[in-house]
């Protein structure tokens, strides 16, 4: 082997090392986003996580309801919002990404539905409770709840367009 060669080898492997530590600093950034936005397989998985936890808790979801999904735009530039333009044609704005509102009704016990919650919590994905409703059935003698609430996911634009 003469040196050009291993010149080249010990090039390529410096060059390995320093793509490495680049994915090992990249590697939270990645995983801090990717937490936060779910893929259009993850959304249809949600379904099947919620009731797996549902079940294990003693809960039953008696309704689960995707609802239209809600664009979130980008911010418009600076240079474009000093420019009016002659015509007042509104800027071309870009989709940043969409949430998801899903409404649901769980019925169950209190202690089997903070369980479930807890099991939601430890999940890799983010849900947004954002609203919740937590009624005691009164007729009822063990003491049911029902929980009627809405939850918000977020999927990136090129997932949902």
């Amino acid at each position: 082997m003469c040196i050009r060669d291993r010149l080249e080898i010990v090039q390529f492997e410096q060059e390995i090392i320093s793509n490495k530590a680049k994915i090992k600093k990249l590697t939270p950034e990645f995983a801090k986003h990717s937490s936060l936005f779910h893929t259009k397989v993850e959304v249809e998985g949600l379904y099947q996580s919620l009731s797996e936890h549902a079940g294990l808790n003693g809960l039953i979801i008696s309704k689960i309801e995707k609802k239209k999904k809600i664009a979130v735009m980008k911010p418009a530039p600076a240079s474009s919002k000093k420019k009016k333009k002659k015509s007042d044609e509104a800027p071309k704005k870009t989709i940043a990404y969409y949430k998801i509102p899903v409404k649901y009704e769980i019925r169950g016990n209190f202690l089997g539905y903070i369980k479930f919650k807890r099991a939601l919590s430890k999940s890799k994905k983010m849900l947004n409770f954002d609203k919740e409703s937590i009624k005691v059935v009164k007729a009822d003698s063990t003491s049911t709840i029902v929980v009627n609430g809405e939850l918000t996911i977020l999927g990136l634009s090129n997932e949902f367009n």
